[in-house]
């Protein structure tokens, strides 16, 4: 009987111990030891609320945070949606070129580079010893005009008076021709009477022709006193045309003789200097660029950004080399058409295979104070927010 039990017990313990060594042959494989048993595996896992409870404070700032970035991101979106921005925005200006109007050597150039100047201010001077030589031979040409007109209207005086002679001359010349013709007529009276003599009305026809000749004289030497006055008329025009020539000319070295300096017409910066003392510049030569104060923005919006932009509309903007800083302007004006339009290759769309593509329409925008401490000029980037509802 006990032996009977006994096989039986080791029957019964067998299949429990072949599951034991087969849970364990891994382990001993892989060269792990038995993990003991972790010291919260019979207690009960922690609830959610549980959870939220012992980390109330990280849930309070986080609830908080959220709030606050879903409160602020919706003020955000219905106050952007307001604005019409655009990254395709730069300073302008109507810089330009500076060149003398007259050749010489540069004998001074009191500026120097990025250097503010105010309108009036000179910039470059250019050796004027030539032009003062020229200017004072115009004068003396000026001289010499006036004199010949000066000259020539003494000699119209004196021909009027020798006019007026000739006119006395002539007067006297009618008075004796008609006393000789009422000496001819009683002379012809007595002899057709037979109280007077054939030889004394000859006489006094012959001094009564010699009379009508010297009349005759008479008038010619006054038609051509009249005549000399006309000719000396004409020729005071001509002396006065000279004058006015010679003072043309005058006026002219005067100016080139101011070319010589050469002045700021508008304050503003001078960039690109590249003149130098000494140089030989003609006229016309660049020697420095300039850029006037007055700079705005051209901000190049998608042409369906448009829709509700209209000049007066406020715009904040800032610039990407101070970014820090925040300006504001207003819109100026709209172009009337694209950019591209206005290029110098402007693009042909009724030719070959046409691919629609939104435009950009330069809008010009006015700063309403440019901050004075800050260095801005053309071609700065800038992204500027129009409100536009």
């Amino acid at each position: 009987m006990d032996a009977q039990a006994r096989e039986r017990n080791t029957s019964s313990e067998e299949p429990a111990l072949q599951q034991q060594r087969s849970e364990r042959s891994p382990a001993r494989e892989q060269g792990h030891k038995p993990s003991k048993p972790h010291e919260n595996e019979g207690k009960p896992k922690p609830s959610l609320k549980e959870r939220l409870r012992e980390h109330a404070l990280l849930v309070t700032v986080g609830a908080v945070i959220g709030l606050a970035a879903l409160i602020g991101g919706t003020v955000y979106w219905l106050d952007v949606r307001h604005y019409e921005s655009t990254d395709d925005a730069f300073v302008a200006a109507r810089s330009f070129s500076v060149a003398p109007k007259v050749s010489g050597y540069v004998t001074e150039i009191p500026v120097t580079d990025n250097q503010h100047v105010q309108a009036g201010e000179e910039l470059v001077r250019i050796d004027d010893r030539d032009y003062r030589n020229a200017l004072e031979q115009q004068k003396a040409q000026v001289a010499a005009a006036q004199a010949n007109i000066d000259n020539i209207e003494a000699q119209i005086d004196s021909q009027r008076e020798q006019v007026n002679q000739a006119k006395a001359q002539l007067d006297q010349a009618q008075a004796q021709a008609q006393f000789a013709q009422q000496e001819e007529s009683r002379a012809l009276d007595l002899v057709q009477k037979g109280a007077g003599t054939v030889q004394r009305e000859q006489q006094t026809r012959s001094d009564q022709q010699a009379q009508q000749a010297n009349t005759t004289r008479a008038k010619a030497a006054l038609i051509a006193a009249q005549l000399g006055i006309k000719t000396l008329e004409t020729q005071l025009k001509s002396a006065q045309a000279s004058l006015s020539q010679a003072q043309a000319q005058l006026d002219q070295a005067g100016l080139n003789l101011d070319y010589t300096r050469v002045t700021a017409a508008q304050s503003g910066r001078v960039v690109k200097l590249t003149g130098a003392v000494g140089t030989f510049a003609t006229a016309g030569q660049s020697l420095m660029m300039f850029v006037p104060d007055d700079i705005w923005i051209v901000a190049n919006y998608k042409e369906t950004q448009l829709k509700d932009m209209r000049p007066g509309q406020a715009v904040e903007f800032t610039i990407d080399a101070y970014p820090d800083r925040k300006l504001s302007g207003h819109v100026d004006s709209v172009q009337s058409g694209s950019g591209t339009a206005f290029s110098l290759l402007p693009a042909e769309n009724a030719t070959g295979n046409y691919v629609k593509v939104v435009q950009r329409v330069p809008v010009k925008i006015v700063v309403d104070r440019w901050p004075a401490d800050l260095a801005i000029g053309p071609g700065m980037s800038v992204v500027p927010w129009t409100k536009v509802r």
